[in-house]
């Protein structure tokens, strides 16, 4: 028998873009009021947010925009005017619905654990919606695509790695209890990218 013919593969509508865009930074926005709550934290350049949040108490949103800046013009050049504009407009959904969320959302209680957990797997979530819609939020999130896209690196794997350094460092603003479950909130995250987002397996773009 002849082998199938391959699937081309077919572009996602401005509308498609404008949903996912949306969908996955709530996710991650409500991954990241669980982590707040919990006072947890997780890697790449919102764990940087994370930890000058927790050491000035500055708003997470307004961190997490003003430290991505810098790494616009990486995505610009390696990655294409598409990818930097959906990426712009992700970095600036979190970051307004990271800010209002309190306006809207109260936990009561919220064991670190669970937070952990059910925190990273929608933040999981969210990137995967985001990645596959050629977007991503910033920073690790801009590396970690391009080293997948240049030499196959899995992006989850690239992510977690980076992740794992960067939470290490949160031993020195928060209690080394939260710093373990944030490595388990991090399992959680990157295992649902390293399953579900691997080079040649998603064909629409």
């Amino acid at each position: 028998m002849s082998a199938s013919p391959p699937f081309a593969a077919e572009p996602h509508t401005a509308f498609e873009d404008v949903q996912a865009l949306l969908v996955g930074t709530l996710f991650i926005s409500l991954g990241v009021a669980l982590f707040k709550h919990a006072g947890l934290l997780t890697g790449g350049t919102a764990g940087l947010a994370f930890l000058l949040h927790y050491a000035t108490g500055i708003g997470f949103g307004q961190v997490f925009f003003v430290i991505n800046l810098p790494f616009y013009w990486l995505a610009l050049r390696r990655m294409g005017r598409p990818f930097t504009v959906k990426t712009f407009a992700s970095v600036l959904l979190l970051s307004v619905f990271a800010e209002c969320h309190p306006l809207v959302l109260r936990f009561g209680t919220v064991e670190p654990a669970y937070a952990a957990v059910l925190g990273g797997l929608l933040m999981g979530t969210g990137f995967l919606m985001l990645f596959r819609h050629r977007a991503s939020l910033g920073g690790v999130g801009i590396l970690a695509l391009y080293l997948q896209d240049t030499r196959g690196w899995r992006a989850g794997k690239v992510q977690m790695a980076i992740d794992c350094g960067i939470v290490a460092m949160a031993f020195t603003v928060v209690e080394p209890r939260q710093v373990m479950y944030s490595l388990l909130g991090a399992v959680a995250l990157n295992a649902v990218l390293a399953v579900n987002h691997r080079p040649g397996r998603y064909l629409a773009m």
